[in-house]
Parts: structure tokens; sequence; C-alpha cells
């Protein structure tokens, strides 16, 4: 993995972005991680880098992992926009860009702005709109005992023990709630106007779902593959709300399928 440091420059003023890079040749991939922060995509940026001929660029949403956010960066829709500018500074063409969680949604925001560089959009469990009578769970109460019951198929498999953490890694999960919150926004992450913007995309779309998800349930999924012109939906058994994380065996295969089946960067059999 190689890390690296990118100057953007948007309207409101300019902002340092940080990129894990794995993998040299292929496919380009935007891996956008969720509330859990990077250290939740960045094994399955590796595996998807060593197992397919893909370029995974992973950024880390500032304020995350002891990065600045600046103060007028405060919301998801402002955020893919941000990330927009990178595909532009990196000069990167044919982009699959995937997200997790709330990474989903600025997937989906990115996706709203119809920039040509992106060839297609996963969103895995994705947050980001209202679907009425399938609630988005309210996380930020929950101990993490609790989030890991409502977010794995087998949270037997993801103990968790919050006395094992050290003040430093204490500080950094502390940080990266506060941040979350801010661009989860006054209506509990989501945007009530963003299931009428996604009818106007035009990128292919998969979205794909943990079953056993209970932060978001599958219905809630179903509705945002509904919202976006003739995307695909795709349910994966055994697995909850970080699929990248709980079964990465089976979320890659699905993942590559359909970012390869779109690539524009080749000729199609």
């Amino acid at each position: 993995m190689t890390r690296t440091t990118h100057t953007l420059t948007l309207d409101q003023g300019t902002l340092d972005v940080t990129v894990d890079l794995h993998g040299r040749r292929g496919h380009p991939f935007l891996l956008l991680h969720g509330g859990g922060g990077p250290q939740t995509v960045a094994p399955f940026a590796g595996l998807l880098a060593e197992q397919r001929p893909a370029r995974v660029f992973s950024p880390v949403h500032p304020g995350f992992d002891g990065t600045t956010r600046s103060d007028w960066l405060t919301d998801v829709t402002t955020l893919a926009r941000v990330y927009a500018q990178l595909l532009d500074a990196l000069d990167l063409r044919d982009v699959a860009v995937v997200g997790n969680s709330i990474g989903g949604w600025i997937a989906a925001e990115l996706a709203t702005l119809g920039s040509d560089r992106i060839s297609s959009v996963t969103l895995v469990n994705a947050v980001g709109i209202h679907v009425p009578g399938h609630p988005i769970a309210d996380t930020f109460g929950l101990t993490p005992v609790e989030l890991s019951r409502l977010s794995f198929h087998d949270p037997s498999k993801f103990r968790f023990d919050p006395s094992a953490l050290s003040e430093a890694q204490r500080a950094v999960m502390a940080a990266n709630r506060a941040t979350l919150q801010v661009y989860s926004g006054p209506h509990t992450m989501a945007d009530p106007t963003l299931a009428e913007r996604l009818a106007k995309v035009a990128h292919p779309t998969l979205v794909a779902w943990g079953a056993s998800d209970q932060i978001v349930d599958a219905d809630y999924g179903r509705a945002y593959a509904q919202a976006v012109p003739d995307a695909q939906f795709r349910l994966l058994p055994g697995t909850g709300h970080l699929p990248q994380s709980e079964t990465p065996g089976q979320l890659l295969p699905v993942v590559w399928e359909f970012a390869d089946a779109h690539a524009t960067g080749r000729p199609r059999p």
C-alpha cells in the first residue's frame, strides 16, 4: 500500500485529502469507506488488488484517522464534489466507484454529478435516502457490542474489547465518531432530496446488500435500487452491513464482475 496526500482546490477553499493506493496496474477503483473508518475497507482493497487486475484508490474522508477536515466541509454532497475533484487531480478514467454505508451515500452523490470519468457505481449497504417504514438505525447511542450485533450476520466472529484500546486509539475513534456525526447531517444519515436526484443518474449502478444487515435492511436496499434508473440489486446471503469485512470472498466477484462488465477502457468481447 502507498499513502499519498493531495491538495485540492474547490470554490470553498483548499483541502488536503489522504489516499491509500493498493495495486499498480489495472482497472481503477475508487473505494469509499463507511463510518468505521478506512480500516473497514483496507483489507478488501488489498484483496481486490491482489486477486484482480485493479488499482484501488481509497481516500480517507477528511476528519477521519487524524486527518484535517476544513470548516466548510460539513456534508456528503460537498464531500462528493471533493472526490470528483480528486478524480480530476489523479487524472483517472474508467473509474469503478464502490462505497459502503456512508461511503455508499457519498458514491451515490458522486453518481448524481455525472462525471465522465466514472464507468460504474456499486453501492454496498449504503445509507443516504429516506425509505418509509425502513428507518436507518441510530448507531450513535450504541455501545460497540450493540453496534456489532446489528452490523454482522455472525457477531461472535467480530468481538470487540474497548478496554484493549490505547488512549491514542480511543482518541482516534472519538474523532471519527464526531466527524461522522457532522457528515450525517440533520436528517440522521440521509438527505431528503437524494432519491429524487438519483432518478437522473446515468451510470450503470449495482446495489449489493448483506441480507442480515440490521442497520439498513434489505428492503431499504431494494428501494435504493428502484431510485436509480436500470439499477441492479444483488442480495448477499450470510452477511451483514459490512460484506467487505465479513464475507470479502463473496463480495469481491460481485464487485469485480459488475465493474469489468461496464469498463470502457478496453474493447469488450
